[in-house]
């Protein structure tokens, strides 16, 4: 445990001082913020739990990246027109990804990628708000759980 808080803590040091430029004048609050991101992230990824597998990271940061950019570029084209022609509507989205972390991020992700955002997580079920339900937006998700199940080795 304290081998975890430790490594966790360099870990949110380092992004301190790299977003800080290695300014010293900010290391008061840094050290509060670097304390508290220590705690979240014992609480949300318990020490022994799921780790996360750095070659499923890369593959989900290009797979949201690109999906992310490529969602963007639909919403860009569907804003341009000049009668936008868009079927908003709420999905909801049964999980198999396990509670905590997994799920989290799921709901998170989507909410970042264009056209999309995350209304409420429940039990087993996220429920999903869409700009334009024609679009592939469950399929995506789907492969988006996938992505994220290999990211922290479990099966959806």
């Amino acid at each position: 445990m304290i081998r975890t808080i430790a490594l966790r803590g360099l870990w949110f040091t380092l992004l301190w001082w790299v977003l800080t430029e290695g300014r010293l004048d900010a290391w008061w609050l840094g050290a509060a913020g670097i304390a508290a991101a220590t705690w979240a992230s014992l609480r949300l990824v318990p020490p022994g739990g799921r780790g996360i597998r750095a070659g499923a990271l890369l593959a989900f940061l290009g797979f949201f990246v690109w999906n992310s950019v490529r969602g963007g570029w639909q919403v860009a084209l569907l804003a341009l027109r000049p009668r936008p022609d868009l079927a908003p509507a709420v999905l909801e989205l049964a999980l198999d990804l396990p509670p905590g972390a997994p799920r989290l991020l799921m709901l998170n992700a989507l909410s970042l990628m264009p056209g999309t955002l995350g209304v409420r997580l429940d039990a087993a079920t996220l429920r999903l708000h869409l700009l334009d339900a024609r679009l592939p937006v469950e399929r995506e998700a789907r492969a988006l759980e996938a992505h994220i199940a290999r990211l922290f080795g479990v099966s959806p």
